[in-house]
């Protein structure tokens, strides 16, 4: 039981660390040696599973590229709306609105598994000081069992769990 309740944390620190390190990897690279340059959007999907935006005011203008989502979000936008990005010349399809890199919106579902992780580190921290007490506080003597007995109590079964 205490093996699978911190297996758990483990899962959920790995999947935390899966969501917040790539956009956090990605934003810090555009702060660093990202352009900004404007760009029109060309294409929104309904859901929105993709943004397209053709650069206009840069060396790569005329690329079209689709921005990259954050935490599994994209601006909200519409088709023929400009707005200003910054992507890394060195590869023009990492792209993120320039609001988002100076400050990136909250990363929810890597807060949610963190917030799920110390759960189960909790979790796993009670059940380890629950299974001391009770191997410290267990009767293992046998004359236990039948002063018990000789006292009219209902007999009990002791075995350790």
């Amino acid at each position: 039981m205490i093996l699978t309740v911190f297996g758990l944390f483990l899962l959920c620190i790995g999947m935390a660390l899966f969501f917040l390190l790539p956009s956090r990897s990605l934003v810090q690279d555009l702060r660093s040696r990202g352009v900004s340059a404007a760009a029109t959007v060309v294409g929104v999907d309904s859901k929105p599973k993709y943004v397209k935006v053709r650069l206009v005011s840069s060396p790569q203008a005329g690329t079209e590229v689709k921005l990259w989502d954050y935490a599994g979000m994209l601006p909200e936008t519409q088709t023929g709306a400009s707005m200003i990005v910054t992507y890394d010349p060195e590869d023009p399809s990492r792209i993120l609105t320039q609001s988002w890199v100076k400050d990136p919106p909250p990363n929810l579902p890597a807060y949610g598994t963190a917030a799920i992780a110390a759960f189960f580190l909790l979790g796993t921290v009670a059940l380890v000081f629950r299974r001391r007490w009770i191997l410290r506080n267990w009767p293992s003597d046998a004359s236990v069992a039948g002063s018990a007995k000789a006292h009219g109590s209902k007999s009990v079964r002791l075995t350790k769990p």
